[in-house]
């Protein structure tokens, strides 16, 4: 499933490397592992998997009890949720839909919700001792979160830069008398990395940036996070930059 909610079915074009094996086979062996398999006795294959999944979301929103099987999915080219066994009835999936776009929302008037929540002040503001924002956030187009199947792929590799790097502004790297490409250090409360100096205009004077995609920019950032969502920091949080002599 996809950002714009269409199921599919992704087939296998290769095979697994070395001990690997796929998310069906490691979930079931967990589930032995730890003595309940008796509970997933109808995990076939992820086919008859998918059928378990269509029932559990019956009467629900995300309701996809109208998609036969994967054949139905790879004959449409992906289908939408909901699709429920009433839009089944009225034929072939639209290919395309937006979700809201009668107006209607799930809510007993059909009216949408609007929740309003107070504006936090960030968890860790720049200071004398840690000036900068640094922010972390996507890279390249060649690099894709943790680099788990991008940093495997030769190609993609050369086009991204393999060592860890920092974008500051020209007025900062003028400063702190640092020239393009010349090593940094970065040090926030929790840590410190080394990385290559990027001077460019692409932030604010008083931010630098590293992408999300090294490792070790985790270990700088501030670890508190959403008090619904439990959706981490990453983003921001304070700290000083040194040249490297």
């Amino acid at each position: 499933i996809n950002s714009e909610r269409r199921l599919g079915v992704i087939e296998p074009i290769t095979e697994p490397p070395g001990e690997s094996r796929s998310d069906f086979d490691i979930f079931k062996s967990i589930a032995c592992q730890w003595g309940c398999g008796d509970m997933f006795t109808e995990w076939k294959d992820p086919a008859s998997t998918f059928q378990i999944l269509k029932r559990l979301t019956r009467g629900r929103p995300c309701d996809i009890s109208g998609i036969k099987d994967y054949a139905m999915l790879q004959r449409e080219g992906g289908i939408q949720w909901p699709f429920s066994e009433s839009h089944a009835k009225n034929g072939s999936p639209e290919k395309e839909r937006r979700l809201f776009g009668d107006g209607s929302f799930y809510h007993p008037d059909q009216r949408a919700r609007f929740l309003f929540e107070s504006v936090q002040p960030p968890t860790e503001p720049p200071d004398s001792s840690y000036p900068f924002w640094l922010l972390s956030g996507r890279g390249t187009s060649a690099q894709w979160h943790t680099q788990t199947r991008t940093g495997k792929s030769p190609m993609l590799l050369q086009m991204a830069p393999a060592a860890l790097y920092v974008e500051l502004h020209p007025k900062d790297a003028v400063k702190l008398n640092i020239r393009h490409n010349e090593k940094v250090q970065i040090i926030s409360r929790r840590g410190s990395v080394e990385a290559t100096a990027k001077v460019m205009a692409t932030v604010q004077p008083g931010q630098v940036f590293i992408p999300m995609h090294y490792q070790e920019v985790n270990r700088l950032t501030h670890p508190s996070f959403d008090s619904y969502s439990r959706q981490p920091s990453y983003k921001a949080c304070a700290v000083q930059l040194n040249k490297v002599s």
